[in-house]
């Protein structure tokens, strides 16, 4: 039924609409385009609102990171797409983002820098602007606290290493892990960040705070410095 976008979903089988499928089957069994058809509440003219989230989708290449970027104003220059349902979409896209910025209440154990960029990069990775972020860890190297310490333009943002330290220390962490993002997607670290991993790294040894990684990431990845052996 799902291939026949111009039919109303009220002429589907009750199975396949999006609202009893999430009733019948539970959240994990609806693709994205059915979540958002759900948002969207109805379609357009000769539309189905399934058929126009898989448009809105399409445009974005299926990326809901992408789709977090978009603005009221994006959203609206879709055909179907009012400011109603422009603001519907950017609500619940950000309730879902700073879902991700509440507290742990599960500790994930960090072993690889996959673990750690996992822990973050919902975070940061549809941001259009840098931001540096501080994953506490305690001894058992569990997360314990996410500290977001500077955000700044699309090319940069300064940090302050006292002020690095002073959270790490007033939260009573055991080790750190530096995080920030990179917009443009380019994954290589700057000069500018090679030099402040190097001064992060000192300073902790002179605290017994280590650093084990300073992370640089995008919606294509990460890069560790740790993984590539530049902490030394």
């Amino acid at each position: 039924m799902l291939d026949q976008p111009s039919l109303a979903i009220t002429a589907w089988s009750e199975e396949d609409r999006p609202r009893e499928k999430l009733l019948l089957k539970g959240k994990n069994a609806l693709t994205d385009a059915e979540l958002l058809a759900i948002l969207l509440g109805a379609g357009s003219v000769g539309e189905s609102a399934v058929a126009l989230a898989q448009r809105i989708l399409q445009h974005t290449d299926y990326n809901l990171h992408e789709l977090g970027r978009r603005s009221i104003q994006d959203l609206q220059r879709f055909k179907g797409i009012g400011e109603a349902k422009a603001i519907t979409i950017v609500a619940a896209l950000e309730l879902g983002r700073r879902r991700q910025l509440s507290d742990l209440r599960e500790r994930p154990k960090i072993s690889c820098s996959r673990d750690a960029y996992n822990v973050i990069a919902p975070i940061l990775t549809d941001l259009y602007h840098e931001e540096f972020w501080l994953l506490l860890l305690n001894k058992a190297n569990e997360v314990f606290a996410r500290e977001r310490l500077s955000s700044g333009g699309m090319a940069g943002t300064v940090v302050d290493v006292k002020m690095l330290f002073k959270a790490s220390i007033d939260g009573r962490a055991a080790a750190v892990i530096a995080v920030h993002n990179h917009p443009s997607g380019n994954l290589q670290p700057s000069q500018a960040d090679i030099d402040l991993t190097k001064r992060l790294r000192k300073a902790g040894e002179i605290l017994d705070l280590p650093l084990l990684d300073h992370l640089i990431v995008s919606e294509r990845g990460y890069f560790s410095f740790a993984d590539e052996g530049r902490l030394v």
